[in-house]
């Protein structure tokens, strides 16, 4: 990023709990999330269906508010902001990539069209080389037809151009790829990369796919409404909670099931050992 521009946004959120009702009975989404994104930084969130990562990132876009905890952009709560403020933070420092092909664009227009229905009719020159880079990498600079008509892939990329066409500092994105096929999914990866690298912008994206995932510098791994594990391609590390609970990795839950009772003892400062109690270690 070079000298005067905006960098991206940090992110913080701590504590954060999120709570809705369904059928009149409390249902907890988020159970307590701690996680950190540094200014300029692209992570992944990874996990099952209902585990928790598609609320945090709509919680984190000031759509949902936390039943508790603090969500922190640069400091500042947005968990306490108003309609007014949060209304100033979407529209000024956040670029949003929702899932589904056209939930962030006007179906009937041609990609240029929504850009210029999302950007006015005056944008700094460094907001047109960003969209115009995002338009061009796919083919789309040019492209009259309205994006309703495009195909799945030209979709996201002009998806990802309107997210972009207000140089947001943060970007939050929901399974870019999941109707993409292969050779479709690294055009548009390549793109994202690229386009949020030279904007200085925070990434945070949601995907079911280890292959997407690779493509972000750390993966935060969430089960059941927390962060489980995080890291990088190669080495990932359980995260203690704040109630000390740890989340054993999925390869062992078949043979180590809920309701197991383990000993833990320290073997070191730095190296614990878990040993499952065995049926005939059992009291009579």
């Amino acid at each position: 990023m070079r000298a005067g521009e905006r960098r991206g946004a940090e992110v913080r959120t701590v504590g954060v709990v999120h709570v809705y009702r369904v059928a009149g009975t409390d249902v907890a989404a988020l159970r307590g999330v701690d996680l950190s994104v540094g200014p300029g930084e692209r992570v992944a969130l990874l996990g099952p269906s209902g585990s928790g990562k598609s609320t945090l990132l709509s919680v984190v876009a000031g759509l949902r508010r936390p039943s508790a905890g603090s969500v922190l952009v640069d400091g500042r709560d947005i968990a306490r902001f108003s309609e007014s403020e949060l209304y100033d933070y979407r529209s000024h420092s956040l670029g949003l990539m929702m899932q589904g092909d056209l939930s962030n664009l006007l179906p009937y227009a041609s990609p240029r069209e929504n850009l210029a229905f999302v950007g006015g009719p005056v944008r700094s020159r460094g907001r047109h080389e960003l969209t115009d880079g995002a338009l061009g990498a796919a083919g789309l600079a040019d492209e009259r037809r309205p994006v309703a008509l495009l195909s799945r892939a030209d979709q996201q990329a002009t998806a990802l151009a309107v997210a972009m066409a207000g140089s947001p500092r943060l970007l939050l994105v929901d399974e870019p790829t999941s109707q993409l096929d292969d050779d479709a999914r690294e055009r548009l990866l390549d793109t994202l990369v690229q386009t949020t690298t030279a904007a200085g912008t925070t990434l945070l994206m949601v995907t079911h796919d280890e292959q997407v995932a690779h493509r972000m510098q750390r993966m935060v791994r969430m089960r059941d409404g927390r962060v489980g594990a995080e890291g990088q391609r190669h080495e990932q590390y359980a995260v203690i909670g704040a109630d000390g609970s740890v989340q054993l990795p999925e390869e062992l839950l078949a043979s180590w099931p809920a309701g197991s009772a383990v000993s833990v003892k320290e073997a070191s400062t730095d190296e614990i050992t878990i040993r499952r109690r065995l049926p005939a270690e059992e009291a009579p």
